[in-house]
Protein backbone atom coordinates (compact mmCIF):
# COMPACT_ATOMS: atom_id res chain seq x y z
CA UNK A 1 0.00 0.00 0.00
CA UNK A 2 1.44 3.32 -0.98
CA UNK A 3 1.29 6.49 1.10
CA UNK A 4 2.03 8.91 -1.72
CA UNK A 5 -0.90 11.30 -2.12
CA UNK A 6 -1.77 13.35 -5.15
CA UNK A 7 -2.13 17.09 -4.72
CA UNK A 8 -5.33 18.85 -5.64
CA UNK A 9 -5.26 20.43 -9.10
CA UNK A 10 -5.93 24.15 -9.48
CA UNK A 11 -9.57 25.28 -9.27
CA UNK A 12 -11.59 24.78 -12.43
CA UNK A 13 -13.96 27.23 -14.04
CA UNK A 14 -17.34 26.77 -12.42
CA UNK A 15 -20.49 26.31 -14.43
CA UNK A 16 -24.16 26.16 -13.57
CA UNK A 17 -23.96 22.38 -13.13
CA UNK A 18 -21.22 22.73 -10.50
CA UNK A 19 -23.36 25.21 -8.54
CA UNK A 20 -26.33 22.85 -8.78
CA UNK A 21 -24.44 19.73 -7.70
CA UNK A 22 -22.18 21.14 -4.99
CA UNK A 23 -24.36 23.91 -3.53
CA UNK A 24 -28.04 23.36 -4.32
CA UNK A 25 -28.10 19.56 -3.91
CA UNK A 26 -26.48 19.53 -0.43
CA UNK A 27 -28.81 22.22 0.93
CA UNK A 28 -31.86 20.53 -0.62
CA UNK A 29 -30.83 17.20 0.97
CA UNK A 30 -30.32 18.81 4.38
CA UNK A 31 -33.71 20.54 4.14
CA UNK A 32 -35.40 17.25 3.21
CA UNK A 33 -33.61 15.52 6.08
CA UNK A 34 -34.71 18.05 8.72
CA UNK A 35 -38.24 18.77 7.47
CA UNK A 36 -38.84 15.11 6.66
CA UNK A 37 -38.02 13.99 10.19
CA UNK A 38 -40.26 16.65 11.71
CA UNK A 39 -43.13 15.62 9.42
CA UNK A 40 -42.54 11.92 10.09
CA UNK A 41 -42.54 12.42 13.85
CA UNK A 42 -45.71 14.50 13.82
CA UNK A 43 -47.80 12.47 11.39
CA UNK A 44 -46.33 8.96 11.41
CA UNK A 45 -45.26 8.16 14.97
CA UNK A 46 -46.54 4.60 14.71
CA UNK A 47 -44.44 4.10 11.58
CA UNK A 48 -41.28 5.31 13.33
CA UNK A 49 -39.86 1.81 13.66
CA UNK A 50 -37.45 -0.66 12.12
CA UNK A 51 -40.32 -3.06 11.37
CA UNK A 52 -38.24 -5.89 12.82
CA UNK A 53 -38.45 -9.22 11.01
CA UNK A 54 -36.62 -11.23 13.66
CA UNK A 55 -39.67 -13.44 14.24
CA UNK A 56 -39.54 -14.59 10.61
CA UNK A 57 -35.86 -15.61 10.54
CA UNK A 58 -33.08 -15.37 13.10
CA UNK A 59 -30.04 -17.33 11.91
CA UNK A 60 -28.93 -15.00 9.10
CA UNK A 61 -30.01 -11.95 11.07
CA UNK A 62 -27.72 -12.85 13.98
CA UNK A 63 -24.80 -12.99 11.55
CA UNK A 64 -25.51 -10.06 9.25
CA UNK A 65 -26.92 -7.50 11.68
CA UNK A 66 -23.86 -7.21 14.01
CA UNK A 67 -21.48 -7.07 11.04
CA UNK A 68 -23.49 -4.31 9.43
CA UNK A 69 -24.22 -2.21 12.52
CA UNK A 70 -20.77 -2.34 14.09
CA UNK A 71 -19.18 -1.80 10.70
CA UNK A 72 -21.34 1.20 9.86
CA UNK A 73 -20.56 2.77 13.25
CA UNK A 74 -16.84 2.58 12.46
CA UNK A 75 -17.48 3.99 8.99
CA UNK A 76 -19.38 6.94 10.49
CA UNK A 77 -16.63 7.60 13.04
CA UNK A 78 -14.06 7.56 10.25
CA UNK A 79 -16.08 9.99 8.14
CA UNK A 80 -16.57 12.33 11.09
CA UNK A 81 -12.83 12.38 11.66
CA UNK A 82 -11.94 12.75 7.99
CA UNK A 83 -14.53 15.36 7.07
CA UNK A 84 -14.91 17.49 10.18
CA UNK A 85 -11.37 17.53 11.60
CA UNK A 86 -9.13 19.85 9.54
CA UNK A 87 -5.82 18.57 8.27
CA UNK A 88 -3.95 21.24 10.22
CA UNK A 89 -5.31 19.88 13.51
CA UNK A 90 -3.89 16.39 13.07
CA UNK A 91 -0.58 17.80 11.90
CA UNK A 92 -0.49 20.06 14.97
CA UNK A 93 -0.52 17.02 17.27
CA UNK A 94 2.29 15.37 15.34
CA UNK A 95 0.27 13.02 13.13
CA UNK A 96 1.79 13.19 9.67
CA UNK A 97 -0.35 12.97 6.55
CA UNK A 98 1.21 9.67 5.51
CA UNK A 99 0.53 8.10 8.91
CA UNK A 100 -3.02 9.45 8.94
CA UNK A 101 -3.62 8.11 5.45
CA UNK A 102 -2.33 4.63 6.29
CA UNK A 103 -4.51 4.46 9.41
CA UNK A 104 -7.57 5.81 7.62
CA UNK A 105 -7.23 3.45 4.67
CA UNK A 106 -6.50 0.40 6.82
CA UNK A 107 -9.32 0.91 9.32
CA UNK A 108 -11.68 2.17 6.61
CA UNK A 109 -11.11 -0.90 4.46
CA UNK A 110 -11.83 -3.24 7.38
CA UNK A 111 -14.93 -1.30 8.46
CA UNK A 112 -16.19 -1.01 4.89
CA UNK A 113 -15.68 -4.71 4.19
CA UNK A 114 -17.52 -5.68 7.39
CA UNK A 115 -20.39 -3.31 6.59
CA UNK A 116 -20.76 -4.55 3.02
CA UNK A 117 -20.59 -8.18 4.12
CA UNK A 118 -23.29 -7.58 6.71
CA UNK A 119 -25.42 -5.69 4.18
CA UNK A 120 -25.01 -8.49 1.64
CA UNK A 121 -26.22 -11.04 4.19
CA UNK A 122 -29.21 -8.90 5.12
CA UNK A 123 -30.16 -8.32 1.49
CA UNK A 124 -29.79 -12.04 0.75
CA UNK A 125 -31.98 -12.83 3.76
CA UNK A 126 -34.60 -10.32 2.68
CA UNK A 127 -34.66 -11.74 -0.83
CA UNK A 128 -34.65 -15.47 -0.06
CA UNK A 129 -36.72 -15.78 3.13
CA UNK A 130 -40.37 -15.74 2.05
CA UNK A 131 -42.01 -13.94 5.01
CA UNK A 132 -39.20 -11.36 5.15
CA UNK A 133 -39.47 -10.74 1.42
CA UNK A 134 -43.24 -10.30 1.74
CA UNK A 135 -42.70 -7.68 4.44
CA UNK A 136 -40.24 -5.73 2.25
CA UNK A 137 -41.65 -2.44 0.97
CA UNK A 138 -40.65 -0.32 -2.00
CA UNK A 139 -39.06 2.15 0.41
CA UNK A 140 -36.91 -0.67 1.79
CA UNK A 141 -35.64 -1.51 -1.68
CA UNK A 142 -34.77 2.12 -2.42
CA UNK A 143 -33.07 2.44 0.95
CA UNK A 144 -30.93 -0.66 0.41
CA UNK A 145 -30.00 0.51 -3.10
CA UNK A 146 -28.85 3.93 -1.89
CA UNK A 147 -27.11 2.58 1.18
CA UNK A 148 -25.19 -0.21 -0.55
CA UNK A 149 -24.43 2.03 -3.53
CA UNK A 150 -22.94 4.71 -1.28
CA UNK A 151 -20.83 2.13 0.55
CA UNK A 152 -19.57 0.59 -2.69
CA UNK A 153 -18.64 3.96 -4.17
CA UNK A 154 -16.79 5.02 -1.04
CA UNK A 155 -14.87 1.78 -0.59
CA UNK A 156 -14.25 1.42 -4.31
CA UNK A 157 -12.81 4.91 -4.58
CA UNK A 158 -10.41 4.30 -1.70
CA UNK A 159 -9.28 0.88 -2.86
CA UNK A 160 -8.93 1.89 -6.51
CA UNK A 161 -6.88 4.96 -5.64
CA UNK A 162 -4.41 2.88 -3.66
CA UNK A 163 -4.22 0.08 -6.23
CA UNK A 164 -3.30 2.61 -8.91
CA UNK A 165 -0.78 4.19 -6.50
CA UNK A 166 -2.44 7.59 -6.88
CA UNK A 167 -4.57 8.08 -3.75
CA UNK A 168 -6.29 11.44 -3.64
CA UNK A 169 -5.86 13.65 -0.58
CA UNK A 170 -9.55 14.27 0.05
CA UNK A 171 -8.77 16.45 3.06
CA UNK A 172 -7.70 19.18 0.63
CA UNK A 173 -10.88 19.09 -1.45
CA UNK A 174 -13.83 17.05 -0.16
CA UNK A 175 -13.37 17.79 3.55
CA UNK A 176 -13.11 21.61 3.33
CA UNK A 177 -16.01 21.65 0.83
CA UNK A 178 -18.14 19.62 3.26
CA UNK A 179 -17.36 21.98 6.12
CA UNK A 180 -18.04 25.01 3.95
CA UNK A 181 -21.62 23.81 3.44
CA UNK A 182 -22.36 23.95 7.16
CA UNK A 183 -20.76 27.35 7.77
CA UNK A 184 -22.94 28.74 4.95
CA UNK A 185 -19.94 29.59 2.78
CA UNK A 186 -20.08 26.83 0.13
CA UNK A 187 -17.02 26.45 -2.05
CA UNK A 188 -18.05 24.31 -5.05
CA UNK A 189 -14.66 24.80 -6.71
CA UNK A 190 -13.17 22.29 -4.26
CA UNK A 191 -15.47 19.51 -5.41
CA UNK A 192 -15.19 20.49 -9.06
CA UNK A 193 -11.54 19.38 -8.99
CA UNK A 194 -12.07 16.20 -6.95
CA UNK A 195 -11.83 12.82 -8.75
CA UNK A 196 -15.02 11.41 -10.25
CA UNK A 197 -15.28 8.63 -7.65
CA UNK A 198 -15.40 11.09 -4.77
CA UNK A 199 -18.02 13.20 -6.54
CA UNK A 200 -20.24 10.19 -7.21
CA UNK A 201 -19.82 9.06 -3.61
CA UNK A 202 -20.83 12.51 -2.35
CA UNK A 203 -23.92 12.69 -4.57
CA UNK A 204 -24.99 9.20 -3.54
CA UNK A 205 -24.56 10.14 0.13
CA UNK A 206 -26.71 13.28 -0.29
CA UNK A 207 -29.41 11.21 -1.99
CA UNK A 208 -29.37 8.84 0.99
CA UNK A 209 -29.59 11.79 3.41
CA UNK A 210 -32.60 13.19 1.55
CA UNK A 211 -34.38 9.82 1.55
CA UNK A 212 -33.49 9.01 5.16
CA UNK A 213 -36.64 10.42 6.88
CA UNK A 214 -38.92 8.39 4.62
CA UNK A 215 -37.29 5.03 5.34
CA UNK A 216 -36.77 2.71 8.29
CA UNK A 217 -33.47 4.49 8.95
CA UNK A 218 -35.36 6.91 11.22
CA UNK A 219 -34.91 4.35 14.00
CA UNK A 220 -31.35 5.67 14.39
CA UNK A 221 -32.84 8.62 16.30
CA UNK A 222 -35.02 6.49 18.56
CA UNK A 223 -33.80 6.58 22.14
CA UNK A 224 -35.69 4.77 24.92
CA UNK A 225 -35.62 7.82 27.19
CA UNK A 226 -39.03 6.92 28.60
CA UNK A 227 -37.47 3.96 30.37
CA UNK A 228 -35.52 6.37 32.58
CA UNK A 229 -38.66 7.96 34.07
CA UNK A 230 -41.27 5.20 33.88
CA UNK A 231 -42.60 3.81 37.19
CA UNK A 232 -41.24 0.61 38.60
CA UNK A 233 -42.90 -2.65 37.62
CA UNK A 234 -43.64 -4.78 40.67
CA UNK A 235 -43.33 -8.52 40.15
CA UNK A 236 -44.97 -10.91 42.62
CA UNK A 237 -43.99 -14.51 43.07
CA UNK A 238 -46.49 -17.16 42.00
CA UNK A 239 -44.94 -19.82 44.19
CA UNK A 240 -46.62 -21.70 47.05
CA UNK A 241 -47.55 -19.73 50.11
CA UNK A 242 -49.43 -20.41 53.32
CA UNK A 243 -53.10 -19.47 52.89
CA UNK A 244 -54.55 -16.96 55.32
CA UNK A 245 -57.52 -17.74 57.53
CA UNK A 246 -60.92 -16.83 56.19
CA UNK A 247 -62.69 -17.06 52.89
CA UNK A 248 -60.51 -17.91 49.90
CA UNK A 249 -60.33 -15.18 47.29
CA UNK A 250 -62.17 -15.99 44.07
CA UNK A 251 -59.92 -15.59 41.00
Amino acid sequence: MTSRLTAAPPPADLGALDILLWVAVPYAAIAAFVVGHIWRYRYDKFGWTTRSSQLYENRLLRLGSPLFHYGILLVIVGHVGGLLIPKSWTEAIGLSENTYHLLAVGLGAVAGAATLTGAAILVYRRRTVGPVFSATTRNDKIMYFLLVGTLLLGLGTTVLGNLTEHPHDYRETVSPWFRSIFVLQPDPALMAVAPLGFRLHALSAWALVAFWPFSRLVHVFSLPLGYLTRPYIVYRSRGTRTPRRGWEQIR
